[in-house]
């Protein structure tokens, strides 16, 4: 018997899936076509558990030590995702657990994943963090390197680029950051055009609990959502 709380999490969660559909027919594509990342930064294990109950099959952490040790109860319940900024230090923790690293923005992390994942015989698959509003706060390379810097992670043999992620600036009204998605939207229709070798322009990871919508009419086919499935963190 479920819990009111598993109930408030499996009605956002549905709630969450109408709005994403909606979105998704307004830019011409299925809601099937955009996958809702879970983001449970601060949520317990067992307030995960109700997600994936309430069919969410990926999760997304912002940190590598609060993903180890939510990793060691769920398991591969769920695809793992490391969302949030990566030092090379900790990348040897989380190269055997996640699905995705939305996060790569440097060489030297580069350079750590390829030597991490070779050693384990794995190839890891990346999104290339854009920081399209050149936010001083944010992480990410900025939009006029990025096509370099894509063709150059190219190049490492255990590492897969799979598509583009940014985090738009925080907006009460998501309009005024809808250039930030049409932006990198275009840069990624302009990478996947090339056809380069260990380039795959399947994921456009952009769009959270107050901005999917606008994201996902730009081209997002990948949404970060907590706050609007746990409820406001403190």
């Amino acid at each position: 018997m479920s819990t009111g709380n598993a109930g408030v999490i499996k009605e956002n969660i549905e709630k969450i899936k109408m709005r994403v559909a909606h979105a998704a027919q307004k830019s011409g594509r299925k809601p099937e076509d955009v996958k809702i990342i879970a983001v449970t930064k601060t949520v317990d294990t067992a307030r995960i558990t109700e997600a994936i109950e309430a069919g969410i099959t990926d999760v997304g952490e912002n940190r590598v030590q609060e993903l180890c040790n939510k990793y060691d109860i769920i398991g591969a319940r769920c695809n793992w995702h490391l969302i949030g900024s990566l030092q090379t230090n900790k990348v040897k923790y989380i190269i055997d657990k996640v699905a995705l690293i939305h996060s790569l923005d440097r060489i030297e992390l580069a350079e750590e994943i390829q030597k991490r994942a070779e050693r384990i015989s794995r190839i890891v698959d990346v999104l290339v963090q854009v920081n399209v509003a050149r936010e001083e706060t944010k992480s990410g390379i900025y939009l006029e390197q990025a096509y370099d810097f894509v063709k150059e992670i190219s190049k490492y043999g255990n590492i897969r680029v799979r598509g583009l992620m940014t985090i738009a600036p925080f907006a009460e009204n998501p309009e005024e950051v809808r250039f930030v998605f049409k932006e990198l939207h275009k840069l990624y229709i302009d990478i996947g055009k090339e056809n380069a070798d260990n380039i795959n322009m399947d994921y456009l990871s952009m769009g959270m609990s107050n901005d999917f919508e606008v994201a996902i009419e730009e081209g997002s086919n990948m949404v970060r959502i907590g706050t609007a499935i746990f409820g406001r963190r403190y």
